[in-house]
């Protein structure tokens, strides 16, 4: 073609060639398509892939790693260990709204909270997999190490408010503030204020749920939690064999035993104070109920999962009903195990203990009761099993502080469908089945 013998042809009041005209006109097709015709994802956290770009927010970024990686650095956590557990979830979907990584954070090697001094900070990569847990949450949510920060002076803080007044309108509003122009430019979004277990929850228990799927102890601990349940299969096995039961294993039944003095403590007031009568229960309460869990086969190896150092009481082995057989650390042999471990592993590892047990039964006013039922409820979801509540399901847990019938302890199942985790992060007796 005569590039020369072309007609000339106004558009938009400059003079083009018709083959100028024809690209500036599919320039112009495409960009409508791109942004009218193309499908858009509204609401927080929604993400859609198309070619190079990601749509976050109904905003589009580069999808590859020349894109500048921004950051959020939260507080140290503290508390105990599913507090932190909770409290991390918090600020990885904190940090999921506001399209940033999470630094990896500070955990509490102890419990002492009111004491700075005290707290022991930990790094998370010294309980949980770092390199595990972005494998297993990618495309969810992501931690990054401070070597990562390019620009560590780049920071903008964000106070976080408190008191009465900080309402969770407030919170939200705040946070979407933050994902905007001036501050999204900047490297590092940096929280100051009170522990991420307070904030204000703005996320259903499923997000909490796939968080807390990523997490997976290191090695040390988890090989610890495998020699205490190795220790309580040997004694079922001795127990079968003295008995000359037929194949079917003898059950083993975990109970978070909350009878510590500061515990008794705690839910006396919390009582007082919600006007319910059904948070404390009485040693002789948790073992009649146990007792009364319909359907369970005797003999039955039980497992106390108590904090021996706040236990001012040493009878927790006696009265309980005949063929229910009770074990705590040192019965069991394993208190050296535990006694060598900072406070947050060993809790970490009767954590474990209690996920892996055939029957679970706990306080339903307990942090960490809530998320070991959370865990099992999520594992019979992905399992495909339908039927959640009742004595023949595949993993039953219970409340021993809720009357269930004839004096058993209630069926506790986690609500998978709340749209928030203020049940488990503050304790309800409202449980699902």
């Amino acid at each position: 073609m005569d590039l020369s013998n072309c007609k000339q042809l106004r558009f938009f009041g400059v003079h083009l060639n018709a083959l100028a005209g024809k690209c500036v006109l599919l320039v112009v097709i495409a960009l409508f398509v791109g942004t009218v015709l193309l499908p858009t994802f509204s609401g927080l956290g929604g993400v859609i892939q198309h070619n190079n770009f990601v749509f976050i927010n109904n905003r589009s970024f580069p999808s590859n790693r020349s894109v500048k990686q921004k950051f959020l650095e939260v507080p140290q956590i503290v508390w105990g260990l599913n507090n932190q557990k909770i409290a991390f979830a918090r600020a990885c979907l904190t940090a999921r709204m506001l399209n940033r990584t999470l630094l990896m954070p500070k955990l509490s090697a102890s419990l002492f909270y009111k004491e700075v001094e005290l707290l022991k900070p930990i790094s998370f990569d010294k309980v949980f997999q770092f390199e595990q847990f972005n494998s297993l949450c990618k495309g969810f949510v992501q931690l990054s190490r401070y070597s990562d920060v390019s620009n560590q002076s780049d920071v903008i803080e964000l106070q976080k408010g408190s008191g009465r007044r900080w309402t969770l309108e407030k919170d939200l509003e705040q946070l979407n503030q933050f994902s905007k122009h001036p501050y999204d430019a900047r490297e590092i979004v940096r929280i100051i204020g009170k522990n991420p277990f307070l904030w204000h929850d703005h996320w259903p228990a499923k997000d909490y749920a796939k968080v807390f799927e990523c997490l997976a102890l290191v090695e040390e601990i988890s090989r610890e939690a495998d020699k205490v349940v190795s220790k309580i299969r040997e004694i079922r096995m001795e127990v079968k064999s003295k008995i000359q039961m037929s194949s079917q294993p003898v059950p083993f039944v975990a109970v978070h035993m909350r009878i510590e003095k500061d515990w008794m403590i705690h839910c006396k007031k919390l009582e007082q104070r919600l006007n319910i009568s059904e948070i404390c229960s009485s040693k002789e309460e948790i073992m009649a109920r146990v007792g009364n869990i319909t359907g369970l086969k005797t003999p039955v190896v039980v497992y106390l999962a108590v904090a021996d150092t706040l236990l001012e009481d040493d009878t927790v082995l006696n009265g309980w009903k005949d063929r229910l057989l009770p074990f705590e650390k040192k019965k069991l042999g394993v208190f050296e195990i535990y006694k060598k471990q900072p406070y947050l592993f060993q809790s970490a590892i009767d954590y474990e203990v209690c996920l892996r047990s055939d029957v679970f039964v706990g306080n339903s006013f307990s942090t960490f009761s809530s998320l070991v039922v959370l865990d099992r409820t999520q594992k019979m979801i992905k399992m495909g099993e339908t039927k959640l509540c009742g004595s023949d399901v595949r993993w039953p847990s219970y409340a021993y502080n809720i009357r269930g019938v004839g004096n058993s302890p209630h069926p506790w199942v986690t609500n998978m469908s709340d749209t928030s985790l203020m049940a488990i992060s503050y304790g309800t007796n409202h449980i699902s089945c």
